[in-house]
């Protein structure tokens, strides 16, 4: 177990529930639970989803947003019956289930304490809004183009107006976005024609007059067969509240993402209630001026890829036991274990992270890691 200081029933723990990572933040009047399950030697998909159900029995949580890679999209009803239906968004990547030894697992966020509303487009349910710390938090997931028969920029555009549609619908815009999520099918195929998209959407909606969110832009295929799926994390202060608001934190070894026309920030932060929480992009094996370095030496990559990783959690006054969720992704799933070396041979403490085997967003890059951090305020200026 992993755990910071907690005073007073406040701070942030891991621990092992059931064979599944839990990653706890409490504080007054709310928990989250940030919940990694990965499939042990005998479990099937239904025994790895009954495990996980219990733990959030268990802990009295109810689920913000689910997200599922490397399982077949046929399993949904298995899903279903366990959980007793699906009232939240689900992000499914399906990329990778077909290997003969997939790289799987389900990456769960919950709460107890705040009453957990959804939030609704069309009849469908896209997404989850609570209030806590003096903030609504809203989490939008499994989004996808109603249209499959049109082009993958028309699809694109057609999952930003949905975003949108989502926050309004939660009474936010946005301008309160701090993360973004794309897994995109047969991404080498037209990530450039998706950058056109999206950076013309910043343009025509002002993301770049403020923060512009962090992300993870990389390949995976959806069971619906659409060019993409996505999703967004975005907060907003409640009249009154204490908080510093989120804010781009910069890759000390690394220049901006926007230096080289991909429009996302490297990392995002904020402070609430007396916890910092940093949002690391995905990140990978890429020098300061942007290109891509170590051609075809997976564990350089991995290497370099994780000096840059712990450089921006060093420059916020994090550590590697600060981390709350995590998702490495493999061009080659066989690759897994440079992951596993690097880790080792650098002393980091087991993390609640799932590997997964998607194309990454430049055919010479072969490791790309996005993680989430938190920890109490005052440590760091901000």
């Amino acid at each position: 177990m992993t755990c910071s200081n907690q005073k007073d029933g406040r701070g942030f723990e891991r621990r092992m529930e059931q064979g599944v990572q839990v990653a706890a933040l409490r504080r007054q009047g709310c928990t989250d639970h940030f919940l990694t399950a990965l499939p042990g030697p005998r479990d099937d998909f239904s025994s790895l989803c009954r495990r996980l159900a219990s733990v959030v029995r268990g802990l009295g949580a109810d689920i913000v947003s689910m997200e599922i890679f490397g399982i077949p999209g046929a399993h949904a009803p298995e899903l279903d019956a366990i959980f007793g239906g699906t009232a939240w968004p689900v992000t499914w990547v399906v990329e990778g289930c077909s290997h003969p030894e997939p790289l799987c697992g389900i990456q769960v966020w919950a709460v107890s304490g705040p009453k957990v509303a959804r939030v609704t487009v069309e009849g469908r349910i896209i997404g989850s809004t609570f209030e806590a710390d003096g903030l609504q938090y809203c989490r939008l997931g499994g989004l996808l183009p109603s249209d499959l028969s049109q082009s993958r920029s028309l699809q694109t555009g057609a999952v930003f107006n949905l975003m949108v549609d989502g926050l309004r619908a939660a009474a936010m815009e946005f301008s309160h976005v701090l993360r973004t999520w794309f897994y995109n099918h047969d991404m080498l195929q037209w990530y450039d024609e998706f950058n056109v998209v999206r950076t013309a959407f910043f343009h025509e909606n002002g993301v770049f007059d403020g923060l512009v969110p962090a992300s993870t832009g990389i390949g995976g295929g959806n069971a619906a067969g659409a060019a993409l799926t996505a999703g967004l994390l975005a907060v907003k202060a409640l009249p009154g509240a204490d908080a510093v608001m989120p804010f781009a934190v910069p890759s000390p070894l690394q220049c901006p993402a926007l230096a080289y026309g991909s429009s996302f920030s490297r990392a995002a932060e904020f402070e609430a209630d007396g916890f910092r929480r940093l949002y690391i992009s995905g990140t990978a094996s890429i020098e300061p001026g942007g290109l891509s370095v170590h051609i075809d030496d997976v564990d350089a990559q991995v290497d370099l890829t994780m000096d840059v990783v712990q450089a921006i959690l060093e420059s916020r006054g994090m550590k590697w036991e600060d981390v709350s969720r995590a998702i490495a992704y493999f061009k080659c799933g066989a690759e897994v274990s440079s992951f596993h070396r690097c880790c080792e041979e650098r002393g980091i403490p087991p993390m609640p992270v799932i590997c997964t085997n998607t194309d990454i967003c430049r055919d010479d890059l072969l490791f790309e890691i996005e993680l989430d951090a938190v920890t109490e305020a005052g440590l760091q200026e901000t």
